[in-house]
């Protein structure tokens, strides 16, 4: 499995962002090839992470691609600043 984390700061909306993450990246997201789970989580203080996990270190790369797409086209001045981008493989994993 791949999973990117993308950490934004300077959200100035996070609810907005979080019902547009919701209403319009998670079903684009959701339908990509080896999808696994999407996470929103709202830090507080104007940040905002993001992880993405997939079957496939294409399709994370793909992820990384469409989230700049999204964030540049229908976030705007919500989430002004370029996100830290990490991804990698798994390399250990336990699930509940």
């Amino acid at each position: 499995m791949y999973v990117a984390v993308r950490r934004y700061e300077g959200v100035t909306d996070s609810r907005k962002v979080a019902q547009l993450v919701e209403e319009d990246y998670v079903p684009v997201i959701s339908e990509m090839p080896g999808f696994v789970a999407y996470y929103c989580v709202d830090a507080g203080d104007g940040v905002m992470v993001s992880t993405s996990v997939f079957e496939h270190k294409d399709a994370e790369e793909q992820s990384t691609f469409r989230a700049g797409e999204f964030v540049a086209q229908d976030l705007g001045q919500l989430a002004p600043n370029p996100p830290q981008v990490t991804a990698g493989e798994v390399v250990a994993y336990k699930a509940g």
